[in-house]
Parts: structure tokens; sequence; C-alpha cells
């Protein structure tokens, strides 16, 4: 009876070989698993690097808001009503003694009465006046700017230090133009600011008939 002859042993090259090949075929199984965790945490890190270099970078380059280191600051209670006129010291005046009743806010195409204009600055609103000769362009720039204000009054003024001056309750900044990017600043800081002894109260049912 015949027998199948047994296989012939493998030659130990052939063996070393193929081990040889399924190491290094693990091997980059494991290189491209570590790969992939690395570019896992890798994109969403540039991503996210991206997003926060941009709004760095945004921060960076945002305009700085003007300053308002020249506004004079002053010392007057609230609260003085007298009937009679006023001479104030400021020009025009920032606080002190004032009317009983207010000026209702909004735009004036003729000066305005300072004891009733004090006293709504009381309330919380800023006083924009301009000298009377002032260009017709920078006048209309003064009315975009308080357009839309509740607590506002735009009005000539003769005799003025500068062409242009604001004054809220207790502070004051003069400007040379009605471009001076320190108007809207000042609006933004001072319009029902901290500075209001009565916030809250009205700038309307007053005296004084607005234009706008």
């Amino acid at each position: 009876m015949s027998q199948t002859p047994s296989p012939a042993p493998e030659p130990s090259k052939d063996r070393a070989d193929r081990a040889a090949r399924v190491a290094a075929m693990k091997k980059a199984e494991k290189a491209h698993a570590r790969r992939r965790r690395i570019l896992l945490v890798a994109i969403p890190t540039v991503a996210v690097l991206a997003v926060v270099g941009g709004v760095t970078t945004v921060f960076l380059n945002r305009p700085q808001p003007p300053s308002l280191d020249a506004v004079k600051v002053y010392q007057y209670g609230a609260g003085e009503h007298v009937q009679t006129p006023v001479q104030y010291k400021e020009n025009p005046p920032v606080g002190g003694q004032h009317n009983p009743v207010w000026l209702n806010c909004g735009v004036y195409d003729k000066p305005v009465a300072n004891e009733n204009a004090v006293h709504s600055m009381e309330h919380g609103a800023v006083w924009i006046t301009y000298r009377p000769d002032l260009p017709t362009a920078q006048v209309d720039r003064l009315k975009s700017d308080v357009s839309g204000e509740s607590y506002t009054v735009l009005s000539p003024y003769d005799g003025l230090p500068a062409p242009v001056v604001l004054s809220a309750w207790n502070h004051q900044l003069p400007v040379q133009s009605a471009d001076d990017p320190r108007i809207e600043a000042f609006l933004a800081k001072y319009v029902q600011g901290a500075q209001t002894p009565e916030p809250g109260a009205l700038c309307s049912n007053g005296v004084g008939t607005p234009t706008g």
C-alpha cells in the first residue's frame, strides 16, 4: 500500500521572508493608523487656530475708538431751580442753577435759553452747540449725528470758544469740525450716561419747539 508523500519542509529562508513581510505589513498598518489619529487631531486644531488667528487679526486691526481725554470735567450739584436768568461761568454752561422747566430735546435753528437747556442736561441730554456761521454742510453733519437720538439738543450759539462744543452735565468737549470722530464717541458715552443726575427723566413735554 502506497503512502502519500509528506510535503517537503519549508525552507528556513522562505519562512524568514514571509515573517518579514507580515511584520512590514503590521508596521505599515500601525503607521497608517497613527497618521490617521494625528490628522483627526490636527485638522480641528488647525481650524481652531485659523479661526482664532482670524479673530485676533481682526481684533488687532480694528480701529481704536477716539480718545475723550480732552473732555473737561466740572462739579455742579443738581436740582437747583430758579426763575431768574443765570450768569454761567462756562460758555456754554455745563450745569448749575437752571429753570424748573426743561427744554424739549431736538434740533433748533435758533439759539435756545441756557436755563432750560441745562435742565435737559440734568435729565441726561447732550447739548451740541455750534457757531452761527458754521458751514451748512457741517450743520447737516451734526443733524445726522443726532438723528434718532431722543436725548440730544442741537442749536446755534453765539460766542462759542470753538466751532462746535458738546456739553453734558459736568462734561464738555470743544471740537474744530463736525467731522471730528469724537462727536459720536461723546454721544455714545454721555447721552443718558453715568453723569446724569436724573436718569430717565423726560426730555419732552417741556418748553421749545424743535424743527427736527
